[in-house]
């Protein structure tokens, strides 16, 4: 697991998401432009605001974090 990874696999699934940024941020509690931070810079969002993006995704967290391939 790699945080490149992690930030690959959240921009895919944000992406592949029919939600755009500002409604994703809105919905786990961030602002779009943290949201953008957790997918380009060297930030790693909280356990608790991660489990809510894939809550929110319907992805599971091994996934976004590289311990699965599906």
């Amino acid at each position: 697991m790699t945080l490149a990874l992690i930030q690959i696999r959240l921009r895919e699934c944000i992406k592949e998401s029919p939600y755009t940024q500002k409604e994703i941020a809105a919905a786990i509690g961030v602002s779009p432009q943290t949201l953008s931070k957790y997918m380009r810079e060297n930030i790693f969002p909280a356990l608790d605001t991660l489990a809510k993006l894939c809550q929110f995704l319907d992805v599971k967290s091994d996934y976004i974090l590289g311990l699965c391939d599906y």
